[in-house]
């Protein structure tokens, strides 16, 4: 037992422990980040298989724009590192591929490509260099929600450019934020993931998972609230509805005024006669 207490009063012994202490904390964390991951297949032939068609997808419908090995062209910027998320994100709200570029990628209403084939593009684009994945159903599913915190997260955080009830609004330089009516839970949890577009990222130490749960299920709850006072008018909120009630009720009263001036000189004009 001498040699291994020798051993460990070595100088580099410390060093070693250190790091095998990291590489331990590495493994477990890129087990955890990566699990429940749509882009990561169990088996590896399986996963070699995808990253592999995803390539080939990615050469024939991306790489003119982010480059053959998507490390990004004047026209668009490197996917290296941007993680199966922002791919998903991107694809299926039909962002891209994009067929011109704008102030802001709108969202289409159909998308170029099969679920099958966004995950095989984002397969190969996370093993590049890794990044957020797709979240796992468990992380969008409103079960346990907290919807009453997750509208005062979104209110804190969302609201000022997406809308008290995700209905959207104009930014600057052409910008704006979309409307979240049809946006899926996936969807909604990747955008705050990866930050598309003008939006910030809101990674898990600014909001929790559970937390992103919590506003994805407030978001996806309004879609279905009842309007009790009545006519929604877009439910783009009361500013922008009392300013249409107020133009209304003005044009109503400036009609109603011409038709009794009208009037009136219809009675002048007789009584002349």
């Amino acid at each position: 037992m001498s040699w291994i207490t020798a051993r460990r009063r070595h100088r580099a012994s410390g060093y070693a422990v250190v790091m095998l202490g990291l590489a331990g904390i590495g493994v477990m964390y890129a087990s955890f980040t990566s699990a429940g991951s749509p882009a990561s297949a169990a088996d590896p032939g399986v996963a070699s298989q995808s990253v592999a068609q995803g390539k080939y997808l990615f050469s024939q419908s991306c790489s003119s724009c982010h480059g053959i090995a998507a490390q990004g062209t004047s026209q668009a910027p490197s996917l290296i590192g941007a993680g199966a998320a922002a791919v998903d994100f991107q694809m299926s709200t039909g962002r891209m591929p994009a067929k011109e570029q704008g102030a802001e990628m709108d969202r289409k209403p159909q998308q170029q490509f099969t679920q099958k084939q966004i995950y095989e593009i984002a397969s190969y684009i996370a093993s590049l260099g890794g990044g957020p994945a797709i979240p796992a159903a468990s992380q969008v599913s409103a079960n346990g929600a907290n919807v009453g915190l997750g509208q005062q997260l979104f209110a804190a955080n969302c609201a000022a450019c997406h809308n008290i009830v995700g209905a959207g609004g104009a930014l600057t330089y052409g910008k704006y934020a979309p409307a979240l009516n049809q946006s899926t839970p996936v969807q909604i949890y990747e955008a705050m993931q990866t930050g598309p577009e003008a939006m910030p990222v809101f990674g898990d130490g600014a909001i929790t998972p559970n937390e992103k749960r919590d506003i994805i299920a407030y978001i996806t709850g309004t879609r279905t609230q009842a309007n009790p006072g009545g006519l929604s008018l877009g439910r783009v909120g009361p500013v922008t509805e009392g300013l249409v009630a107020f133009i209304g009720g003005i044009g109503l009263l400036v009609m109603t005024a011409m038709w009794i001036a009208a009037k009136r000189r219809d009675v002048r004009v007789e009584s002349h006669e």
